[in-house]
């Protein structure tokens, strides 16, 4: 196959755009490379990428209609496209929410009509556990999604809601994956086991927004990227939850990260957001029922592995700057 993906650079794109390289597939990735956090992260995974034989990178905006006209018109003809470029962050979008409704819909709009427009039968969309906020858990995908708390999460519920309107006018397979709070090596540094890492290694206060009761569904990038992937499977119009179907509170993760770094870690509790929810927790019997998916990689394990990803990168990742970006994400 020959996919478009968007987003490449980004966290959760750059492991979709390896695993589909070393599964023998082209890849045409699009980013902007915009400075939402350190771009020099952005470049770090952008550079591994393009060690990888069919990688074919070109840098554009997904906001710009006729640009993503001309990226149609001369690297495809595509078999799929896997959308991934997002503004992301709860909190970031209460600061510029025109920019968030701008990448994620006008944006996800403009790839929709090129795959109408050029015959693409194959779309994945990434969305967001953030829509689930005040559900009964765990999370169904059938559960109504119809009162977003933040700018960022109304975005991807109007993605989802135009993926659905080309599903049924166009036929295109449509699978829109939602994510359950994704960490790993690389990850976003806005991110919080990202942070808690930096901050623990370094001696820095550890920031907790609430009394640190509040859980998620952390999920390990790799297990995300294959269960994206998988998603190219599905026909019609499908919402599948990709999560670890294991909620653990952040003073757990903390603590689980002071054991592996023998440090103790400084919390400083601030107020709680209102933008943020008191739990996820996936329901993902329906990855497993129509993909064959389930999560292989433990929390403990996990974290082991940003850990070292971290310390083996150290001596650069200390100076990333998070690009005006404010609080941590969960």
């Amino acid at each position: 196959m020959k996919n478009l993906v968007t987003g490449c650079s980004g966290f959760i794109g750059s492991f979709v755009t390896d695993l589909l390289l070393r599964q023998g597939h082209g890849v045409v990735g699009l980013d902007n490379m915009n400075d939402h956090y350190d771009v020099r992260l952005k470049e770090y995974r952008l550079a591994r990428l393009r060690e990888l034989e069919g990688f074919r990178f070109v840098q554009e905006d997904i906001e710009k209609r006729e640009t993503v006209r001309d990226v149609f018109e001369r690297l495809g003809p595509f078999d799929a496209v896997l959308n991934l470029a997002a503004r992301a962050g709860v909190r970031a979008s209460l600061q510029d929410p025109q920019r968030y409704l701008a990448t994620n819909v006008l944006g996800t709009l403009n790839l929709l009509d090129m795959c109408r427009d050029f015959g693409v039968r194959k779309f994945i969309l990434a969305s967001t556990s953030s829509l689930y906020a005040g559900q009964k858990m765990p999370f169904r995908e059938d559960l109504p999604v119809n009162t977003p708390i933040s700018p960022y999460a109304a975005s991807k519920k109007a993605a989802e809601v135009l993926a659905y309107t080309y599903h049924y006018l166009y036929g295109i397979d449509i699978a829109v994956v939602r994510y359950f709070t994704v960490y790993g090596p690389a990850g976003r540094p806005d991110m919080s086991i990202f942070r808690f890492i930096k901050w623990i290694v370094e001696g820095h206060p550890v920031v907790v927004y609430g009394d640190g009761s509040q859980s998620r569904d952390f999920t390990y990038v790799e297990d995300i990227a294959r269960g994206t992937v998988s998603a190219l499977s599905v026909h019609g119009y499908e919402i599948i939850n990709l999560g670890s179907d294991g909620p653990h509170s952040l003073n757990e993760v903390i603590e689980r990260i002071e054991k592996l770094t023998g440090k103790k870690a400084n919390i400083e509790y601030r107020d709680f957001e209102r933008t943020d929810v008191k739990a996820t927790w996936a329901d993902i019997g329906k990855a497993e029922k129509l993909l064959g998916w389930q999560p292989r990689v433990s929390l403990d394990e996990g974290l082991q592995r940003a850990l070292k990803w971290y310390r083996d990168n150290q001596y650069w990742v200390e100076i990333l700057s998070r690009g005006g970006m404010n609080g941590t994400s969960l």
